[in-house]
C-alpha cells in the first residue's frame, strides 16, 4: 500500500490523498460503507460501485468467521471473489465485536474467550488468531486485534487495557510479518489507537503506535458514547502525534457533521453503520439536514428526494412514496433510503476533499455543519 498527500488546508488540519492498493486507488477523504457480512445491506454491489460509486468497503471479521466461515472463504479465494466486489476491502479485526459481547466473553493475556452470538459455539481470538483470520479473509487492509473500551471507562482499567493492547499489537506485527498473503496480492497492516478519553493515555497509545511504524494507522474506542467534544478533543490529541505521511482512520464515525470536523482535525478514512442503519428506520441525510421520512409532513409532498442530486433514486422517488413504502416494510423502502445515504455520505468526502483542494474547506465546512446539523 502507498500512501501520497496531495493538498492540505490554510486553516485546519484537513488533507487531501491517494491511497493505492493492489484493488486499486482510493481518494481521501474517504467513507466506507460498511458490509458486515460481507454484504452492504439492502445494496447490490453494482450499485455500490457504479450508483454510489464506493471505492473500499468494510468487513467483519467477527461475523465472517462465523458465517459462512474460514473453509468456504478460503475455498472461494478470498472475500473479493466470494463477493464479487473487485476494489479494496478493509476487516476490523473482531475486537469491537467481541467487546459488544460483554455478557458472553472474558479477556486474558492470551487473547478473549467468547461464545458465538448465532449458536452459542465457545472460541478463543488470540492477536495471531486474529492475523490468520484475516488472512484467509483477504482485505487489503486488516486491522490489529485490540481492546475497545466502554465510556464510561475507569482510568485504571483504560490504563491495563492500553497496555494489554500494545502487547496484543507486537504479537499481530510478529504474526503478520512471518506469514505471506494467501492470495495473489498484497495485504496491509493498520495498528489502532486506544486510552478512551484519558489524554496521557491517547498520547501514549499514539506514540506507540506511531513507533511501530506501518503503513497506516486507526484511532479506536471513540464515538461508543462520549460526547461529541470529548471525540473532537481525542481526535485532535491522536492526530498531532501519528505521522502525517500515512492515512489516518477513525473507526465508526459518526454523523455527517463528526466526518467534517474530524477532517478538519486531520482524519482521512471513516466508516460507520449510521447511513445503512438510519436508512432503514425511515432517517434520511441531506444536503440540507436531516429528515426523518416517516413525519406526516411528508405523506404528500411529492417533491424528490433530493432534487439536485446525480442518483437516478434521489431523483426518480418522491418523499411521499418513500414514506409510504417505509411505513409499509416494503423492502423497496429500505434499498431506496440506504441508496441515497450512502450516496450522500460519499458526497459529503469528495465534496470535502474538493473544497481542501481549492483551498475553501474551512468555511465551507463551518456552513456545512450548521446546515447538515438541523432537523428538516
Amino acid at each position: 500500500m502507498k500512501f501520497k498527500l496531495e493538498a492540505s488546508d490554510k486553516f485546519s488540519k484537513a488533507r487531501a490523498g491517494e491511497i493505492v492498493t493492489d484493488h486499486g486507488t482510493i481518494q481521501t477523504p474517504i467513507f466506507m460503507p460498511v458490509g458486515t457480512a460481507g454484504s452492504v445491506k439492502a445494496v447490490h454491489q453494482r450499485e455500490l460501485k457504479n450508483d454510489i460509486e464506493a471505492q473500499i468497503i468494510l468487513g467483519n471479521t467477527y461475523h465472517l468467521y462465523l458465517r459462512p466461515g474460514l473453509d468456504v472463504l478460503e475455498k472461494a479465494g478470498g472475500l473479493h471473489k466470494f463477493n464479487g466486489w473487485d476494489k479494496p476491502i478493509l476487516t476490523d479485526s473482531g475486537g469491537y465485536q467481541v467487546y459488544s459481547l460483554t455478557e458472553v466473553r472474558k479477556i486474558k493475556e492470551e487473547g478473549v474467550t467468547f461464545r458465538s452470538h448465532i449458536d452459542g459455539s465457545k472460541h478463543l481470538f488470540t492477536p495471531e488468531y486474529a492475523m490468520d483470520i484475516q488472512r484467509i479473509i483477504g482485505a487489503d487492509i486488516i486491522m490489529a486485534f485490540d481492546e475497545c473500551t466502554p465510556y464510561p471507562c475507569e482510568y485504571g482499567y483504560a490504563r491495563r487495557s492500553v497496555d494489554m493492547t500494545h502487547r496484543w499489537l507486537k504479537r499481530c506485527c510478529e504474526r503478520f510479518d512471518s506469514t505471506d498473503p494467501k492470495y495473489d496480492y498484497s495485504q496491509t497492516l493498520f495498528p489502532i489507537v486506544q486510552g478512551s478519553v484519558y489524554k496521557d493515555l491517547r498520547i501514549k497509545s499514539a506514540e506507540f503506535i506511531a513507533s511501530m511504524n506501518r503503513e497506516g494507522n486507526a484511532i479506536g474506542g471513540l464515538s461508543v458514547g462520549e460526547p461529541a467534544e470529548e471525540m473532537y478533543a481525542m481526535t485532535e490529541v491522536v492526530c498531532n502525534i501519528l505521522p502525517g505521511d500515512k492515512p489516518r482512520y477513525l473507526m465508526g464515525v459518526g454523523t455527517p457533521a463528526n466526518i467534517l470536523e474530524n477532517i478538519a482535525l486531520g482524519v482521512d478514512m471513516f466508516d460507520c453503520v449510521m447511513p445503512t442503519r438510519n436508512a432503514r428506520n425511515g432517517m434520511l441525510f441531506t444536503k440540507n439536514g436531516i429528515i426523518n421520512i416517516k413525519n406526516e409532513k411528508w405523506k404528500d409532498d411529492f417533491s424528490a428526494i433530493e432534487e439536485d442530486s446525480d442518483l437516478f433514486a434521489d431523483r426518480e422517488y418522491s418523499k411521499a412514496y418513500l414514506r409510504h413504502l417505509i411505513h409499509s416494510k416494503e423492502i423497496l423502502g429500505a434499498q431506496i433510503a440506504t441508496l441515497h445515504n450512502l450516496h450522500f455520505y460519499l458526497w459529503l468526502v469528495t465534496e470535502a476533499r474538493q473544497q481542501i483542494i481549492a483551498g475553501s474547506f474551512y468555511d465551507w465546512k463551518n456552513k456545512m455543519v450548521v446546515k447538515l446539523s438541523q432537523r428538516l
